[in-house]
């Protein structure tokens, strides 16, 4: 589980953003949204951020997937911020590994396309719940520091490392023990983020899991049952005769798998078999896609990160997606979304303070905070209160003027 995100000067982010998981333990309130780990550490089981369209909520996401991708030795994509005239993007993650919390860090020179700096600290707490880091290497180019506290002969190749990629991918792991073990804990955080945009999403993961049918495959397919009250079954066909024009379709025709693999999913409702790309709404098509991720993130424990969560769902379909991560029986699984649908944004029946964050951007650059920051003393923000109606009125602000009124009236001048 994730328990801090930072970045700084990356994308539309000008300055640091940082996004804290730790649950705040003076509210009691929704402790089924909270997984606590060794006692003294409690992590929000999901995040939701909000904003006004081009205020950084998809930048954010895009800045989790070049962590993962840079975790996983995939080529990322990661640019400074144009409004600035530095060219070093930062980005940090604090996670939660076999039960111990580690922090990585590392700045990458987007112009040049080089690590810069890497940094990993495990940390830890005292009796009293104080925080310290723990270094485990720090590789610094641009002050020249190179360290090692616990493999003294790892820390003297740390300088001659190449600095095309991050540590792990760059020297032998095989002949440091304890590199070996920094790549599996940061491979392992790498594989545990999942990663989605709804408005671009594939099925391909929902298809092998109706390919394998297993229990799997039952769990994904009463999923999507349970979410459309007239869908009888939902099924992948391997020996299926589809006609187009009154002629049945030869699929050695079709080079695109993919798309051979689209019509063979069928669903069925009252008794009646149809091709789900046919039939189906682009919303259940979206949702069956998902069902897959969601299932998966539940039982494996990972972090769903998913871009435009509420995109063609029923607002009751996505409340009743969030709710399964802050569901007790959810142990180690995490959501991190983006939102528009202020129905979900209720901290009555759904969400702690916490979990909610905005988006915003001014004259001085964009911003990212948290509901938590808005107190009762100084905004009049409680736990219990509106804080849909409080949204609306902009008093927490990420929230757009339009004044699309003045175009109506310029387009009547110009035609009179």
């Amino acid at each position: 589980m994730i328990t801090s995100l930072k970045f700084n000067n990356c994308f539309a982010f000008n300055n640091k953003v940082e996004m804290n998981l730790k649950a705040d333990m003076r509210t009691k309130k929704f402790l089924s949204n909270i997984t606590n780990i060794n006692d003294n550490l409690n992590i929000l089981k999901s995040s939701v951020i909000y904003g006004p369209n081009n205020t950084g909520k998809t930048t954010f996401i895009n800045c989790i997937k070049a962590i993962k991708r840079a975790l996983l030795n995939k080529e990322i994509y990661l640019e400074s911020n144009i409004f600035t005239d530095d060219d070093i993007c930062e980005a940090t993650i604090s996670f939660i590994y076999e039960k111990r919390e580690y922090l990585y860090e590392f700045k990458l020179d987007d112009k040049k396309n080089i690590y810069v700096y890497e940094r990993m600290c495990e940390i830890i707490k005292d009796k009293y719940n104080n925080e310290k880091e723990e270094l485990i290497f720090l590789k610094d180019t641009v002050n020249e520091r190179y360290e090692c506290p616990k493999d003294k002969e790892l820390e003297k190749v740390l300088n001659i490392a190449s600095n095309n990629n991050i540590l792990i991918y760059t020297v032998q792991v095989e002949k440091f023990p304890i590199l070996e073990k920094i790549k599996n804990i940061l491979t392992g955080i790498g594989n545990s983020i999942e990663i989605v945009d709804m408005n671009k999403i594939p099925n391909s993961k929902t298809i092998q899991m109706l390919k394998n049918k297993d229990d799997e495959t039952k769990k994904v397919v009463d999923f999507i049952k349970n979410a459309d009250l007239y869908l009888d079954d939902y099924m992948y066909v391997e020996d299926l005769n589809v006609k187009i024009d009154g002629k049945i379709l030869d699929e050695k025709l079709l080079k695109n798998q993919n798309l051979i693999d689209q019509i063979k999913i069928i669903s069925v409702y009252k008794g009646k078999a149809v091709p789900s790309i046919i039939f189906d709404s682009l919303g259940t098509r979206k949702f069956a896609a998902l069902a897959s991720y969601v299932i998966e993130a539940i039982e494996q424990g990972k972090t769903l990160v998913i871009d435009e969560l509420d995109s063609s769902l029923h607002f009751k379909i996505t409340r009743a997606i969030i709710s399964m991560f802050n569901n007790d029986i959810n142990k180690n699984a995490q959501l991190i979304a983006t939102l528009h649908d202020i129905s979900l944004l209720d901290c009555k029946r759904m969400f702690r303070k916490e979990q909610i964050w905005f988006t915003d951007k001014d004259e001085n650059g964009t911003d990212l905070y948290s509901l938590k920051e808005f107190t009762y003393a100084e905004n009049g923000v409680r736990d219990t209160s509106d804080i849909q109606e409080k949204y609306i009125k902009g008093e927490l602000g990420a929230i757009p003027e339009p004044d699309l009124i003045s175009t109506l009236l310029e387009v009547e001048d110009e035609e009179i």
